[in-house]
C-alpha cells in the first residue's frame, strides 16, 4: 500500500528523528552486569539432555566468548581508558551489543525445557515484573540506565499494565496443574507481540510445599512511540505517528496526514488505524482502518484470532471494507513491445469469514519438545466481492473485475515445535526459529459473475536445522480453477529459505542468507503478470530492488543472496551490521522461452543500525549497481531507507487461500 509520503526529498522526517537519537544518545548500553547479583533471577536451568542442535548452540556461545577476551579490544581498550574524554568514546562505540544471556552460557541450553522439572504442580502466586525500556534486560534486572536520556526515556514510557499482561497475554492462571509446554508456548507469544522486546518466565518452589510453584513472568516493553513524515517544502509534506502500546493497554494507534498542495487531484490525505490485541482470555484482536488516499479511499473493520500455538483448538476472523481505488495496470502492444500504464477506477465491497478446528493426532503418545506437537486442522471459508464501479466485464476482458462469492474447505496436517537462537533476523533478541512441516489439501468453488468454476490447491512446506549447513526452508505450492475440464488462473510456484550457522570472525559475528522464488502461472487472466519490480535489497525485497514496467512477464525466477556481519560496534546503544547482497531475476511471458530473457541483476553494500529496544525499523544505508535494467540510466543507487524485522515462516495452517500470483 503506498504511503502518503512527499517525494522531494529522500531523506524523510523519520530519517532525521533517528539522527537525532544517533547524536543525543537515546539508546540503551548492553553492558552486563555479574549474573549472580541478580535477585529476580534465582533459578538456573537444570542439566539434562540435549539434541543434535546444541553443538550448533555451543558455536555459538564460544563464538561470542572470545570476542570478549579479544586481544585486540582489550589493548584498545587500556589505551583509550588513560583519558575520560576517550574512555567516554570507547564506552560509547565499543559495547558488549549482545544479550546477556549469552555471556551466561544459557544459549547451550535454550533446547532444555527449564518447566519439566516442576510439570504437574500447582501454580501458587503469578508475580508480573515489567522492566524498565532501557537498562535492565530479563535477563539482567539490576542493571540501570546508562545516562540521563536513558532515564528520561523511562519516565516518559508508560509500561504495558500489569492487568493487561495478566489478563490477555497469559495462557495460564492460578490453580492450573504446570504444564511446561503452556509455559514455552507463552514465552514465545510475549516474544512474537509487537509491545514487548522480550520476555521470560521462571518458576520457583513454593518454601515448604511439595505442591504448589510460583511462577515470576518478567516482560520488558519496546519505546512503543514512532513519529514519522517527511517534508519537501510548505506545499508537500506528511506527518504522523505510530503508537503501539497506546497508554499501556497494548492498543495500537496510527494516524497520518499528508499535505500536496500542488496536486490537483486531492491536496489532502490522511489515514488511521487502531487495533486491540488479545481482548480479554479470548485472544481475539480488533482492527478498525480508515484511508483517504488520492488513489485508494477505504474503510475496514477486522476481528479475527490466529492458530497462536499448536494446542489452540478454534481460530478464524470476519473481515469487511469498502475500497475505491485507481488500479495500475500495464498492458502491453505486442507489435511495437511498447508498454502502456493506465488506472483503472474501482469501487466494492468485500467480506471475508472463516473458522478452523485443530485436532490432536496421535493420542498414544504424548507430545513432546524432540518431535513437535502433530495437529489435524480444518478450514472453512468464504469470500465476496461486489463491485459498483468497474470497467465492462466480458468472458474476454476485464475477467479480474467479475463479482464473485468463493467457498473453500481445507484439511491440513502440521507438525511444529520451536528452537531459540539470536542473531538471525534481529540484533541480539532471542528469536524462536520454527521446526517442522504442514501439508494442507484446498478444494472448494467459486460462485462467479462469468460461471461456476471448481477451485483446487495443495500445499507443502518444511523447514530444519541441518547438522554443520545451517537452517533450510521449503514450500511448494500448486492450484488452480477448473472450469469446462481445463485449468483456468492457474499456479505453481516453489521458494526455499536459507540461512548458514552463525561463523566468528575477527570482526564480528556472520551470517549468510540465500533465498531462490519460481513462480508460473497457468492460463491467467489478461493483464495479470508477475513482476521483478520492488524496494529493498538482498532477503529484505521480493524482486531484485529497482522499479520497473519492463520487468513483468508470466514466469518468474528470482534468487536473492545477502551476506550480514554483526560488528562489535554499538553507536549510542544502536547495533551496527555492514551488509552486501546480490538480486538476481528472470521473467518472461507465455509466449518466449523463458531461459531466453537476459537475467535482471542487482548488487549492493551498506550497513544498518538498530536499537531493539525501539520500536524504529532498522536504519540502513546502501550503495546499489543495477548494471542492464531497460531503460535505467542511472545504474548506481543510494537509499537511506527503514527496513522492517523479518520473520521466521511458521508452519502454522489459518484460513483456506487460493495460491498467491506474486
Amino acid at each position: 500500500m503506498n504511503q502518503p509520503y512527499p517525494s522531494v526529498y529522500k531523506l524523510t522526517l523519520l530519517h532525521i528523528l533517528v539522527g537525532l537519537l544517533l547524536v543525543a544518545g537515546c539508546a540503551t548500553r548492553a553492558v552486563a552486569q555479574v549474573p549472580q547479583q541478580d535477585t529476580t533471577l534465582h533459578v538456573k536451568i537444570s542439566e539434562g539432555p540435549v539434541d543434535s542442535l546444541t553443538l550448533h548452540h555451543v558455536a555459538v556461545t564460544d563464538s561470542i566468548l572470545m570476542q570478549r577476551d579479544s586481544v585486540f579490544y582489550t589493548k584498545l581498550k587500556a589505551s583509550m581508558y588513560k583519558h575520560r574524554l576517550t574512555r567516554q568514546l570507547y564506552d560509547a562505540v565499543f559495547q558488549d551489543v549482545y544479550n546477556s544471556r549469552v555471556r551466561t552460557g544459557e544459549v547451550s541450553q535454550l533446547e532444555v525445557n527449564p518447566f519439566k522439572t516442576f510439570e504437574g504442580r500447582i501454580i501458587g502466586d503469578i508475580y508480573i515484573r515489567r522492566l524498565s525500556v532501557f537498562g535492565q534486560t530479563v535477563y539482567d534486572t539490576l542493571r540501570k540506565p546508562a545516562n540521563w536520556i536513558e532515564r528520561t526515556g523511562n519516565r516518559l514510557h508508560t509500561n504495558t499494565r500489569e492487568h493487561v499482561i495478566r489478563n490477555s497475554y497469559l495462557l495460564f492462571q492460578q490453580g492450573d496443574a504446570l504444564n511446561p509446554t503452556v509455559l514455552r508456548d507463552n514465552e514465545r507469544l510475549l516474544r512474537t507481540t509487537s509491545i514487548f522486546h522480550d520476555a521470560r518466565i521462571l518458576v520457583l518452589p513454593r518454601p515448604g510445599s511439595k505442591q504448589f510453584v510460583d511462577v515470576y513472568v518478567i516482560t520488558q516493553d519496546v519505546w512503543s512511540l514512532l513519529p514519522n513524515g517527511g517534508f519537501g517544502g510548505l506545499t508537500n509534506f506528511s506527518v504522523g505517528f505510530d503508537q503501539v502500546n497506546f497508554r499501556g493497554l497494548g492498543h495500537q494507534l496510527f494516524a497520518q496526514v499528508a499535505y500536496s498542495g500542488t496536486d490537483p487531484r486531492q491536496k489532502l490525505e490522511y489515514q488511521a488505524r487502531y487495533k486491540v490485541p488479545f481482548i480479554g482470555k479470548t485472544f481475539l484482536t480488533a482492527e478498525a482502518d480508515m484511508l483517504y488516499l488520492r488513489d485508494l479511499k477505504q474503510a475496514a473493520v477486522k476481528l479475527y484470532r490466529p492458530f497462536l500455538t499448536p494446542d489452540m483448538k478454534y481460530a478464524g476472523s470476519i473481515e469487511l471494507n469498502r475500497t475505491q481505488v485507481n488500479n495500475r495496470i500495464v498492458t502491453r502492444n505486442e507489435v511495437t513491445r511498447n508498454d502502456t500504464a493506465i488506472l483503472v477506477p474501482l469501487t466494492y465491497n468485500y467480506s471475508d469469514v472463516w473458522i478452523g478446528r485443530s485436532f490432536r493426532l496421535f493420542y498414544s503418545r504424548p507430545d513432546t519438545d524432540e518431535k513437535g506437537r502433530s495437529r489435524l486442522v480444518i478450514s472453512l471459508r468464504n469470500t465476496s466481492y461486489t463491485y459498483f464501479n468497474r470497467p465492462n466485464v466480458t468472458a474476454d476482458t476485464n475477467q479480474l473485475y467479475q463479482n464473485s462469492r468463493t467457498t473453500l474447505f481445507s484439511v491440513g496436517y502440521t507438525r511444529r515445535k520451536y528452537v531459540r537462537d539470536v542473531l538471525i533476523y534481529g540484533f541480539g533478541r532471542t528469536e524462536d526459529v520454527p521446526i517442522g512441516e504442514s501439508v494442507a489439501a484446498i478444494a472448494g468453488f467459486d460462485n462467479a459473475e462469468l460461471g461456476e468454476r471448481l477451485y483446487m490447491g495443495l500445499n507443502f512446506s518444511q523447514g530444519k536445522y541441518v547438522r554443520r549447513i545451517g537452517y533450510l526452508y521449503g514450500l511448494i505450492n500448486f492450484g488452480g480453477y477448473i472450469r469446462k475440464n481445463k485449468i483456468e488462473q492457474g499456479i505453481f510456484s516453489f521458494e526455499s529459505n536459507y540461512f548458514s550457522p552463525l561463523m566468528k570472525t575477527r570482526w564480528g559475528n556472520m551470517r549468510h542468507f540465500l533465498n531462490t522464488r519460481f513462480t508460473t502461472g497457468i492460463n491467467r487472466f489478461d493483464n495479470e503478470y508477475l513482476t521483478l519490480s520492488s524496494s529493498g535489497s538482498g532477503i529484505n525485497t521480493d524482486g531484485i530492488g529497482i522499479n520497473s514496467d519492463a520487468l513483468r512477464g508470466t514466469k518468474r525466477f528470482l534468487i536473492n543472496y545477502e551476506n550480514i556481519l554483526f560488528s562489535r560496534l554499538s553507536l549510542i546503544g544502536f547495533r551496527v551490521a555492514f551488509i552486501t547482497f546480490a538480486n538476481i531475476g528472470l521473467v518472461s511471458f507465455t509466449n518466449h522461452a523463458f531461459l531466453s530473457g537476459p537475467f535482471y541483476q542487482g548488487y549492493g553494500i551498506g550497513f544498518r543500525l538498530r536499537n531493539e529496544n525501539l520500536t524504529f525499523n532498522s536504519f540502513q544505508i546502501r550503495l546499489s549497481y543495477y548494471p542492464n535494467i531497460p531503460g535505467n540510466t542511472i545504474p548506481f543507487r543510494q537509499a537511506v531507507e527503514g527496513i522492517p524485522a523479518l520473520r521466521l515462516r511458521d508452519f502454522d495452517l489459518s484460513a483456506p487461500q487460493l495460491v498467491p500470483y506474486r
